[in-house]
């Protein structure tokens, strides 16, 4: 089935990669503004939605499912057939959102910019942050059945790793690799939700949970903080790397190093749903690795 003729509209400008939810509720239902709820676990299917809200599932057709690994990056025909079917054009400002505040929503993020579209940006706070806010939501879960789009991947090399190129990183003293997870158990000291994982750290990264770049709510700390997070845990090093247990929310930290300013990011997508496996990749446990320059 072919997609259909994008809709004639007036391009909606982003002032980021961030929007606030008085920002999308004024523009809620205006042409060209497509939401995704982003979703993963026990949230997908579930509702309250964002009125208008699409689904972006994170376990269904928006991760390539032949993978033995969670969350792995589709590929650029299988991504733009999920996102044809769910109405997306070339031309569209999407806004992705989550219900936890600013979690999964991320991983859509930079997914849509790996694959070369860049008119995308994160609800700040999430629907946490919407319904606090006063704003409407729908009662069942996030939705489409109308017609297809003509969205089409470009995708960008380097933007999504595998584990070799980390390897390379983390004997490279101008890259940091950062890992998302607990400090818990980046040492090692908590157990991992994956059966079948061992404990620890990729020796020589660097621990900076994706929490700590948020407020209690679950919105994204201002750029300066940020910038102060990534400094204690990089350095000097402007090469980053991002990880964490299956390549979500190491996107949190990428979207973080992108609202601090920084430009040379990649997202490890196997993580440590791939490292941690039992292999000859080696596994360090404890503190010692975290924080400053090489």
């Amino acid at each position: 089935m072919s997609a259909t003729t994008p809709p004639e509209t007036d391009a909606i400008g982003l002032p980021g990669p961030l929007v606030r939810a008085d920002w999308v509720a004024g523009r809620l239902g205006k042409e060209g503004l497509v939401l995704f709820e982003v979703s993963v676990g026990a949230r997908r299917g579930a509702g309250p939605r964002i009125p208008g809200a699409r689904p972006f599932d994170l376990e269904g057709d928006l991760s390539d499912r032949t993978s033995a690994l969670p969350h792995t990056m589709p590929g650029a025909r299988e991504l733009t057939e999920a996102l044809r079917a769910l109405g997306a054009h070339d031309t569209d400002t999407v806004v992705v959102y989550d219900a936890q505040g600013v979690y999964s929503s991320a991983r859509a993020w930079w997914m849509l910019r790996a694959m070369g579209f860049d008119r995308a940006a994160v609800l700040d706070g999430g629907l946490p942050a919407w319904t606090a806010a006063g704003h409407p939501v729908d009662a069942g879960p996030a939705a489409y059945d109308g017609p297809r789009g003509t969205f089409t991947a470009r995708p960008r090399p380097g933007l999504v790793v595998d584990a070799d190129t980390v390897a390379a990183a983390l004997a490279d003293p101008r890259a940091a690799v950062l890992d998302a997870r607990t400090r818990e158990r980046y040492a090692g000291t908590a157990p991992e939700p994956r059966p079948g994982l061992r404990g620890g750290h990729m020796p020589g990264s660097v621990s900076l949970p994706f929490g700590e770049l948020q407020r209690d709510g679950g919105e994204m700390r201002p750029a300066d903080e940020l910038r102060t997070a990534f400094e204690a845990a990089a350095g000097d090093r402007e090469q980053l790397y991002l990880s964490c247990g299956s390549g979500v929310t190491a996107c949190v930290l990428a979207l973080g190093a992108a609202l601090a300013g920084y430009r040379e990011l990649a997202v490890y997508d196997g993580s440590w749903s791939e490292w941690g496996l039992p292999s000859e990749r080696p596994v360090a446990t404890g503190a010692a690795d975290q924080g400053g320059s090489p």
